[in-house]
């Protein structure tokens, strides 16, 4: 039982507050065309919530290419930072809930996969000033489901996992925030969150108040 409130506020980044999931799926798509492949929304799907590495893995394994890693990696930030320069797609509700939380004085933190380059362009088009920091995919030794980097938000933030609110899209992410002891609420994205014990799971961002967070059985022993 964690009773007093959360002490922080964790937000997933692709997915979660941007609908970057398509713009990723044009990236992978047009990699994929250069490896000599094909990609489709199945193969998508199996990398939603991981990291860069796995992704490109998976690409050389589907296709048996030549192409270094190095190189596909860095076609696939280079699609996407190009992409995002230009315009960051934002989930219907996403600004409403970091207004909110900011409004309120409570510390939010920006914990990706995604690498150091990509969270940038995002945190100029949502506004730095929503986080206290940000954790990028590239700044870890272990990626979602790992713990590690929602237990790093939490440290740098001064504040107890099990005190601390992650708001997830992926299965993989809401493992990850469920693995460090952290209060999840899954809204799901491009693949369902099936429900569990102490599990919250919403349809979209704009059911999420800090109201709404506050009143979690997590925090009010209910």
């Amino acid at each position: 039982m964690t009773l007093g409130g959360p002490q922080a506020v964790l937000f997933d980044m692709d997915g979660l507050l941007i609908d970057s999931e398509r713009v990723w799926l044009e990236v992978e798509s047009e990699v994929m065309a250069w490896l000599g492949g094909a990609w489709s929304t199945a193969h998508q799907e199996k990398l939603v919530g991981g990291s860069l590495d796995v992704a490109v893995r998976y690409m050389l394994e589907l296709t048996g290419a030549a192409a270094s890693p190095a190189e596909v990696g860095r076609r696939m930030l280079d699609g996407m930072a190009e992409r995002l320069d230009a315009f960051v797609p934002m989930m219907p509700g996403a600004k409403d809930l970091l207004c909110e939380v900011r409004a309120a004085g409570l510390p939010a933190a920006l914990v990706s996969s995604s690498h150091r380059r990509l969270i940038e362009p995002v945190l100029d088009a949502i506004g730095r000033e929503h986080f206290a920091l940000s954790v990028a995919g590239d700044e870890v030794a272990r990626t979602k489901p790992d713990p590690e980097p929602y237990l790093t938000a939490a440290a740098r933030l001064g504040a107890d996992p099990a005190r601390c609110v992650v708001l997830e899209d992926s299965p993989n992410g809401v493992a990850a925030g469920e693995a460090a002891g952290c209060v999840t609420v899954a809204v799901p994205g491009v693949l369902p969150v099936p429900p569990a014990p102490g599990r919250v799971v919403v349809a979209s961002l704009r059911e999420v108040t800090l109201d709404g967070l506050r009143a979690l059985p997590a925090f009010t022993g209910t």
